[in-house]
């Protein structure tokens, strides 16, 4: 038997949990929807009803095609749930997981559809706050674009920013996923318009890529290099296509495109990209690969690929599912920005070359210094031999060994 949310809407069934809370399939007065029914000590907050009811009218009135849109909010006893389309198919992390990178052509068409989503979200004075795959839905039965791309749409507007309320994130929280957020979020500026730029090309590095330009080791380490450090090209792709990205992931918001502005780039790298095959890079390294690496071979027991995308906030946690929403995380502490040596050479590689510094570098420089010292031990042993034969020459001939070299008639 279903769960009322209610007097209108009957939940059936579970389609994924988040850090927010459950997404249901359920039963409307028009037919099917998708109820994010949010976790009960977010609905017992009067503070955060209150805004919820306040972002009603927006989150109603935002209607676009790469929009999953949101049809009704539920305040009703314990229940806090947002009614939503449902659609039929399935999240962008989920096909990531099982291809783990996609063709140019595919993967382009798809941000582009979500950047259109974004340009008529931040018309509407919107910002998402949260652009990640698993907020980006494929719709399987909708007509297949460039590159045979299911059109993409964006859900879960409004949860972030209705969950940041300053009583939660008084300097003690950031909204966002890791791998995601913008340099100004992590700085502690308010977040605008160029922070779901700075998400949606992250996005797009990693469908191209097969892991973020930041992601990997502690959040404070990802946190710290979308800060410090610049994304280190991919190889593989045209230049102009790779110039867009690193507008989109500027340091500085002002220099990102605007949506509408980054659509329609996109759109227009499309007839480039056609036929072109997934890139063929390596992952850089993690803690977890390095050890692997430098256990004994028969020690080494078989491992799962290690996905960049969600990183556990809580060492030895899993991640969130695939249905996320936000994740609440501290502020770094100062020697956490540091950061330190590991973790910071996350340079892309042709498939098959070690990452400098990682384990399997290291491994080769040593076999190299012991082959080079082997080398130098023997070519020493064989001057010392030959030092030894000359000088006993010399001995028994009882003659100095330089008078063979003396001009003629001299004493």
């Amino acid at each position: 038997m279903g769960r009322k949310i209610g007097s209108r809407y009957t939940a059936n069934q579970i389609l994924g949990r988040g850090s927010a809370g459950t997404v249901w399939l359920g039963e409307g007065p028009e037919g099917p929807v998708a109820i994010k029914l949010l976790r009960e000590d977010l609905s017992s907050d009067q503070e955060l009803v209150s805004r919820f009811v306040q972002e009603r009218t927006a989150l109603l009135g935002l209607d676009h095609p790469n929009v999953v849109s949101v049809r009704d909010l539920v305040v009703d006893g314990n229940d806090l749930a947002l009614v939503m389309d449902l659609v039929r198919g399935t999240d962008l992390r989920t096909r990531l997981d099982r291809e783990r990178r996609m063709a140019p052509e595919a993967a382009v068409a798809i941000v582009a559809d979500v950047a259109d989503g974004l340009a008529a979200a931040h018309a509407a004075g919107i910002v998402h706050r949260d652009v990640k795959p698993e907020n980006v839905l494929l719709d399987m039965q909708g007509p297949l674009g460039p590159g045979g791309s299911h059109p993409a749409l964006l859900t879960d507007f409004g949860v972030a920013k209705l969950i940041d309320s300053p009583r939660r994130t008084r300097a003690t929280k950031i909204i966002g996923t890791p791998d995601y957020l913008a340099p100004e979020i992590v700085e502690g500026l308010p977040p605008r318009a160029a922070v779901d730029i700075y998400a949606l090309a992250t996005v797009l590095y990693e469908l191209l890529a097969g892991f973020t330009p930041f992601g990997g080791g502690h959040p404070g380490a990802v946190l710290r290099r979308h800060v410090t450090e610049t994304v280190v090209p991919l190889p593989g792709i045209p230049e102009e296509l790779w110039q867009l990205l690193v507008q989109c992931l500027a340091k500085a918001p002002a220099s990102r495109l605007r949506a509408s502005e980054l659509a329609a780039r996109l759109r227009e790298q499309l007839p480039l990209l056609a036929g072109m095959p997934p890139l063929d890079v390596d992952e850089p390294g993690t803690e977890t690969q390095d050890a692997y690496e430098e256990a004994p071979a028969e020690a080494a027991a078989p491992r799962e690929r290690v996905r960049r995308g969600a990183v556990p906030l809580v060492p030895g946690a899993k991640p969130d599912s695939n249905r996320d929403t936000h994740t609440s995380m501290r502020v770094p502490a100062p020697d956490e920005l540091a950061g330190g040596a590991r973790g910071t050479a996350r340079v892309p590689r042709a498939a098959g070359a070690p990452r400098p510094g990682s384990a399997r570098n290291r491994a080769t420089a040593r076999r190299r210094r012991i082959t080079l010292g082997a080398a130098a031990i023997a070519l020493i042993a064989a001057v010392g031999v030959g030092t030894w034969a000359v000088t006993s020459g010399d001995e028994e001939g009882g003659a100095p060994s330089d008078t063979k070299n003396s001009a003629p008639g001299s004493p």
